[in-house]
């Protein structure tokens, strides 16, 4: 079987090399020269733990192909697989321009039975949007093609995409016709082998599963926080709540860490998109607006403790930040609270250091002018009046809290993924700061 996709960002690049691995023959699209120069050479240009392995090893096999042409290179392929970008317009809903470009430009390339798969997170409708683009394409043409669209949305999380891809726990095809239905279950063929379940359902049931699943995700998280800062103003421990319901089997215990607030590339702007979809529809997305406004909200948690400590004027006070992209195991820096965290201590007159295992160079130009990132963790501490931990990387978890304090001027710490022991910081000389504790 031959495969094109077209974008190699994070979904494209991880699906086209782990179905390779499978020994589909994979041709993966791009517009940047320099990134598929880069990706020819087995340089992979995102921080994916696996990733780079599995590239390579498919390269050398002949399996994984990389081009800036889908003209040359979509003849001949049973599938193609639309994974570009629906970033976030002005109005929160996805963008779909470069989604509706892919589609014309497959319908211009075309030459045979075709099998178009909507990989990318897209609006529920969009599959018919799709399918019209082509159709346009091959009459303007004067040819008949038949082809079908599908949608077949990524469950990956960063940092384990991967593993997630090659033993997913449900893989979803939304479809119309019995040929699609046919090529796609073969497709996935390796990956239910084991019992992982294929979810059949129609286009748009497909394409509102996606969203609705970060949205719950979303959910759970801006829930926690929201009642993580209740425990705080009522003297409970959010650690010893979310224990006591995470073992109702019915809630379960995934999700459910108050923090600093979620980012990355998918539930921020999914939110936002699916309340968008409600407006268009009259059908206010109430839950989902709070959502959105409490996660907005939690991403201030930790400068506004420092704000309580210190006044709101921050002049010759000095940060150590660790920790800067959304989460570990990701260099993804898409709506990071690191950003908006350390933007408004710098805006308040501090001084800030910060230091990040892999985000560092990422996170460089989105940073404002005067943040210094250091080499390593202690060195961001150096006269410093507070410590805020901002990403719970496992390199955090047992630093040397002697040197720390000695590097210090002020022994204060914001732990904002609770991942400290308030006792044992208390006894160590620390003022110890978290969420909801």
């Amino acid at each position: 079987m031959k495969l094109t996709v077209v974008g190699t960002g994070y979904v494209g690049l991880v699906t086209g090399t782990c179905l390779a691995d499978v020994g589909v023959e994979v041709h993966c699209i791009d517009i940047d020269a320099a990134k598929i120069e880069r990706l020819r050479a087995g340089e992979v240009p995102i921080y994916e733990p696996g990733l780079d392995l599995l590239l390579k090893n498919n390269l050398d096999k002949g399996k994984l192909h990389f081009s800036t042409s889908l003209k040359e290179s979509l003849p001949g392929s049973d599938v193609a697989m639309i994974a570009v970008g629906t970033p976030q317009g002005e109005d929160g809903s996805a963008d779909l321009q470069y989604v509706i470009r892919v589609a014309e430009e497959i319908g211009m390339a075309m030459d045979r039975e075709l099998v178009v798969v909507t990989k990318s997170t897209v609006p529920v409708g969009t599959h018919k949007k799709v399918d019209q683009a082509i159709r346009s394409q091959l009459e303007k043409r004067g040819v008949e093609i038949p082809f079908d669209v599908v949608s077949n949305p990524e469950f990956l999380k960063e940092g384990a995409a991967v593993a997630d891809f090659l033993k997913p726990d449900r893989i979803v095809i939304g479809y119309t016709g019995e040929r699609a239905r046919s090529i796609m279950h073969k497709l996935y063929q390796p990956f239910v082998l084991n019992g992982h379940p294929i979810i059949d359902m129609d286009p748009a049931s497909a394409e509102m599963t996606k969203y609705a699943a970060n949205a719950m995700l979303a959910t759970r998280i801006s829930f926690m926080n929201d009642i993580a800062n209740l425990c705080e103003k009522m003297g409970a421990d959010i650690n010893d709540v979310r224990k006591g319901i995470g073992s109702d089997p019915r809630i379960g215990s995934q999700f459910i860490y108050a923090g600093i607030g979620y980012g990355g590339s998918c539930f921020p702007k999914d939110v936002k998109a699916l309340i968008r979809m409600g407006q268009e529809q009259g059908y206010p997305m109430q839950v989902l607006e709070a959502v959105d406004g409490v996660n907005n909200r939690q991403k201030q948690v930790l400068s506004n403790k420092i704000f309580d400590r210190f006044g709101k004027d921050l002049t010759g006070k000095t940060f150590a930040v660790w920790g800067l992209a959304f989460k570990p195991k990701t260099d993804d820096m898409r709506e990071a609270p690191a950003l908006t965290i350390i933007s408004e201590l710098v805006a308040a007159g501090a001084s800030v250091l910060a230091y990040d295992p892999v985000a560092m160079q990422v996170a460089r130009p989105l940073l404002p002018e005067g943040v210094t990132l250091t080499d390593n963790a202690l060195t961001a501490t150096a006269g410093a009046d507070g410590l805020l931990l901002v990403t719970e990387w496992p390199e955090f978890r047992l630093p040397d809290w002697q040197q720390v304090k000695k590097n210090m001027k002020q022994a204060v710490v914001f732990d904002g993924r609770n991942i400290y022991d308030p006792e044992e910081m208390q006894q160590l000389g620390f003022v110890y700061e978290a969420i909801g504790r």
